[in-house]
């Protein structure tokens, strides 16, 4: 693994995945909490919305969450020299490749050491071409440990990984558009400026990064623009665009309007493809043709300062960006019948987040106390949260251990809420007790009764066996969802954006059931998951299915991760009475009940 001074956050998080996997192979599996740690400061930088090398140059390389002294020490190192010694040391006598193969979906450490000594396969150049051909010739079946089944799935994992572009998730994409127009309104002449595409949209990951201006000068405009301070290098320079390369090899488009017509360019360059097709035809019907200049009936051009404007001249509703997908909005438009959609400020709570409570856990543990939770809960102005702690580990602990923790757990709340009452200033009126619990291949949950009616409801989640069938995955989850104290289906897909497609599910029966049963389909805002996908927060919310929104913060900064899961919601048309914890602490609790 080439490691140099210029590293990315991709780059970096998959040297240190490597190290943490280098550490697991060598024998360091009683060290559990060091492997953790480098696969958390892995997550946090992959995700991080800025550049890890520039957070260096800030000073501010510790600050974020899963960086501890000593990774911040070896990672001043590798910016300082272009090298680490500690790392060097920790991978050496490991096949290169092994670490390469451990970019396909569902292989770990150990298969891809396993598979890397026993096809020959050493270097990363070339890993992945090999390990497809030993697959397409049978030779993985062939391998102790291992069955035409893990052959298969292999190689479909191969493929997705192949077919997949790049693609930046949403908050970074938000920040280094952010950075951008910040820089670009020290400009005079720049009136107005906006992101564009999928990424004013608010879509899940976002392609380029483009931006529209209105302006009174072009030329000082995209001269402006060029002199971007954090810019790699210009691309093309013209006379209403220009294109640079920043920090991680993002490329930045910018257009520039007259303020007279910017309505338009805004319009035709949100999106998406397919709501501006239907749209295009619509103004057909009408006689009118639509351009990024104005709207032309008659052979002359009106133009429009603002897409409101443009809009109306079609005789319809302005359309928020995050509907513009061609699912009905042109219709409701003319009809006057969009959705109000919920609103940041609208959400009283935040029903997923993991303290750093003292228990071997079935997964992660998370970094900040309770008290620090309930603290950045207090500065976000809500009424209430829930911490949903991993359930304790089968494997670490049995039934009466179980129940201990959940006890001492309870206990720890109450005290919580307790301090809360006599404490009388906070925003926060409650903090619930609740838990994520894994669903385990069968259906069954790993939390006996007596420590589940500790919770004052549980959330459950697929963490494993992502490739059952889809009747075995649905069978699966509504046998879990059953149970009277679950009220929650947490990541519902299970997806994590870039790396994992998500299950395969009956979804009608799912929504159905969830109908039925009065049980919520949880919005993880987490970015690398945003999982429910918009689409279906459309289907549920149709047949009246009711959303919850929870960060799934590990971290007390997490919970600022609530935006990008309402704007999931919005994208899935969802107003203030779709989604469950825009209710106020006591309607929370009545809906409990």
């Amino acid at each position: 693994m080439k490691i140099h001074k210029k590293m990315t956050n991709l780059e970096i998080a998959g040297l240190l995945r490597a190290v943490a996997a280098s550490y697991q192979l060598k024998g360091e599996e009683k060290n559990r909490f060091r492997i953790i740690a480098y696969q958390r400061a892995a997550d946090s930088i992959e995700h991080l919305s800025s550049e890890t090398k520039d957070l260096w140059d800030d000073g501010k390389l510790e600050e974020v969450a899963g960086i501890g002294k000593s990774i911040a020490e070896h990672l001043d190192e590798i910016f300082k020299t272009g090298k680490s010694k500690h790392f060097k040391e920790i991978m050496k006598d490991l096949p290169p490749a092994t670490f390469e193969l451990m970019k396909v979906s569902g292989i770990g450490a150990k298969t891809a050491f396993k598979l890397s000594k026993q096809l020959g396969i050493k270097e990363t150049k070339g890993a992945m071409k090999k390990l497809e051909k030993a697959v397409r010739e049978g030779e993985v079946s062939g391998i102790e440990g291992f069955g035409e089944q893990s052959q298969v799935a292999i190689e479909k994992s191969i493929k997705e990984a192949r077919g997949k572009k790049r693609r930046l998730l949403l908050p970074y994409a938000l920040s280094i558009a952010e950075e951008v127009i910040e820089w670009m309104k020290k400009e005079k002449s720049v009136k107005e400026i906006d992101p564009l595409g999928s990424l004013r949209r608010k879509a899940s990951t976002v392609g380029d990064v483009d931006i529209a201006v209105a302006t009174s000068d072009s030329q000082k405009t995209i001269e402006h623009f060029t002199r971007y301070p954090k810019k790699q290098r210009i691309l093309e320079k013209g006379d209403r665009t220009a294109s640079i390369i920043v920090s991680g090899s993002i490329q930045v488009d910018l257009m520039v309007q007259s303020p007279d017509s910017y309505g338009a360019l805004l319009q035709h360059f949100t999106g998406s493809k397919h709501h501006n097709i239907a749209l295009r035809e619509y103004a057909l019907k009408r006689k009118m043709s639509l351009s990024e200049y104005g709207i032309k009936k008659n052979g002359k051009l009106f133009k429009f300062p603002t897409e409101e404007a443009f809009y109306k001249k079609l005789g319809m509703d302005w359309v928020e960006p995050e509907l513009r997908e061609d699912t009905g909005e042109i219709e409701a438009a003319v009809n006057h019948k969009l959705p109000k959609l919920v609103e940041l400020k609208d959400i009283k709570g935040d029903l997923q987040m993991h303290s750093n409570f003292d228990f071997e856990t079935s997964h992660d543990l998370g970094e900040s106390s309770m008290e620090e939770m309930v603290e950045k809960a207090n500065e976000l102005g809500y009424e209430y949260i829930a911490f949903t702690e991993h359930n304790p580990s089968q494997s670490k602990h049995n039934e009466k251990q179980i129940i201990d923790i959940l006890k001492r757990k309870k206990e720890k709340v109450e005290k919580l809420n307790s301090s809360l009452v006599k404490g009388g200033k906070n925003s926060i009126k409650k903090v619930f007790n609740s838990l994520e619990i894994d669903i385990l291949p069968d259906g069954r949950l790993p939390v006996p009764n007596e420590g589940l009616n500790l919770l004052d409801f549980a959330l459950v989640a697929i963490h494993s066996s992502f490739k059952q069938t889809r009747e075995t995955a649905t069978k699966r989850v509504l046998s879990a969802l059953a149970h009277p104290s679950v009220k929650i289906f947490a990541h519902p897909t299970g997806r994590m954006l870039g790396k994992r497609e998500g299950v395969e599910f009956n979804w009608s029966k799912i929504l159905d059931f969830c109908k039925e049963k009065n049980k919520w389909l949880e919005i993880n805002t987490n970015p690398a998951r945003l999982d429910l996908p918009d689409v279906l927060v459309h289907d549920a919310i149709k047949i009246g299915v009711k959303i919850t929104l929870g960060t799934d913060a590990h971290h007390k900064n997490g919970l600022d991760d609530m935006v990008f899961g309402v704007s999931v919601a919005r994208r899935g048309w969802a107003t203030k009475a779709d989604i469950i914890n825009t209710r106020g602490v006591k309607e929370f609790e009545r809906m409990l009940k």
